[in-house]
């Protein structure tokens, strides 16, 4: 079986189906820094593949068998690309070696001294976003794969020239599995894509397996406050770091202030005091997150001085939280939360805020995640002040199931259906307001609505 180290080398040449994604662009790129050329192909333009053209590649939109040259030696494909597709079909047909995305990360993972690689149900994006920072300010020059956009790269990666790769871990369809960590961090487990898990017991024993594809001479580290986290890891034969908010965990936050949007606290590590913290992203989930990247920085090696600015100098990453604007007077906010335990952690957030009222408009994702977590969305969803919900985004799915956002909004009380964002548009118009937040919210297309109100604010 051919491996994808094999390529790893200057002067071979790929190409990526599907190559517009937020992790294909981010590869593409990181391979063009070792020497590779790379070619692409995607269904849709967009911001990435615009990037990708001034950056000197060559990117077709559709896909077809003459996309692949005749001097392309291996093909990666994205999880949304299958068998039928004609590049594949292709490769296939002329003898091309075809990866999928997570093969070709795993690879690169393995040239690096360390592999910083972060999982969890909820907050890979912040915490790799976090550790990146901090790796930053501590000049370690780092290759970085994040799942979204982060201000201080203009982007979701960056090919550095150290010793040290930071990647955020999926472990939908097991992605994360073909990762190889020297430092592997496991934020929180919860029930989250059903439609490839069969149950929580299922992605507990997927994150072990994570857990143990560690190397022997590195680290594991856990949330201590999270009994499935711990549950995953019961017994395994790695070094084990904790974070928590409790002074059992190995590094843990002391003397913790909210002040609005930003938060105060000492990291102490084994008992003593390892630098004290100011953060300017809100809430108690960020505290864990920051907790966690202090952990992974430990690991590393890295001063204390450097964990202090790195996190200091941490807005938020694109989508977590992230202020848009206003409308009559209202502050607009969009967030990527499409799970209940994350709607739950920012609703925990904005309360803290002291606005007069939360306005939130809502766009489940997927039909599967809204079906198997009914009950759990609804719950969340009763507590802001005004729900309108959007229809769900389908994303990868076809609803073969009969579900609807309406099905929510007929279990929330005062919730608000629109099948179209032109209702929910005007719905906001209509009772947008000083004091109010209104947050966008969900993993597919509902941040265009608060854009779009922003900017007619701005004409």
């Amino acid at each position: 079986m051919i491996e994808f180290d094999n390529f790893l080398s200057p002067g071979r040449k790929g190409h990526l189906i599907g190559i517009g994604g937020v992790s294909m662009s981010s590869l593409a790129e990181v391979l063009k820094g070792m020497g590779i050329t790379v070619t692409g192909s995607d269904i849709n333009e967009g911001r990435n593949v615009d990037e990708l053209r001034a950056n000197g590649f060559t990117v077709h939109i559709g896909h077809r068998a003459e996309n692949i040259s005749d001097d392309v030696e291996f093909v990666v494909r994205t999880a949304a690309a299958h068998d039928d597709n004609p590049e594949i079909v292709a490769a296939h047909a002329r003898g091309i070696p075809v990866f999928e995305r997570t093969q070709a990360w795993g690879a690169i993972s393995k040239d690096y001294q360390n592999a910083l690689c972060i999982s969890g149900t909820h907050g890979k994006t912040t915490t790799t976003s976090m550790c990146t920072h901090i790796n930053m300010a501590a000049d370690r020059d780092p290759t970085v794969m994040i799942g979204g956009t982060l201000p201080l790269l203009h982007s979701g990666h960056r090919v550095g020239h150290g010793n040290t790769i930071i990647m955020e871990a999926c472990e939908y369809y097991n992605s994360f599995l073909s990762f190889h960590p020297t430092i592997a961090v496991i934020l929180n487990i919860e029930a989250d894509h059903l439609d490839f898990f069969k149950d929580l017991d299922d992605i507990k024993r997927s994150f072990r397996t994570f857990a143990e594809r560690t190397s022997e001479d590195g680290t594991v580290i856990v949330n201590l406050d999270d009994p499935n986290a711990m549950e995953a890891i019961e017994g395994i034969d790695r070094h084990i770091m904790t974070f928590g908010l409790t002074p059992k965990a190995d590094v843990y936050a002391k003397n913790i202030s909210y002040l609005g949007e930003n938060s105060q606290f000492d990291i102490y590590y084994h008992g003593r005091k390892y630098t004290d913290v100011t953060l300017h992203v809100p809430g108690e989930h960020n505290v864990k997150n920051a907790l966690a990247a202090a952990a992974a920085s430990i690991c590393l090696g890295i001063r204390p001085n450097a964990v202090k600015y790195g996190l200091a100098g941490f807005n938020g990453a694109g989508r977590r939280f992230e202020f848009k604007g206003k409308f009559n007077g209202a502050d607009v906010y969009d967030d990527y939360a499409h799970h209940p335990g994350e709607l739950r952690a920012l609703l925990d957030m904005v309360e803290t805020l002291n606005y007069k009222r939360t306005v939130v408009v809502f766009q489940p994702h997927t039909y599967t995640r809204t079906a198997a977590l009914f009950d759990d969305f609804i719950a969340q969803l009763r507590r802001p002040d005004v729900v309108l919900l959007a229809e769900i985004f389908a994303a990868r799915e076809k609803n073969t199931i009969g579900i609807s956002s309406s099905q929510l909004a007929e279990q929330i009380p005062g919730a608000n259906f629109y099948p179209g964002f032109d209702g929910l548009e005007n719905a906001l118009r209509s009772l947008a307001q000083p004091g109010d937040i209104i947050l966008t919210v969900g993993a597919g297309d509902v941040y265009r609505v608060g854009e779009r109100l922003v900017a007619e604010t701005k004409e």
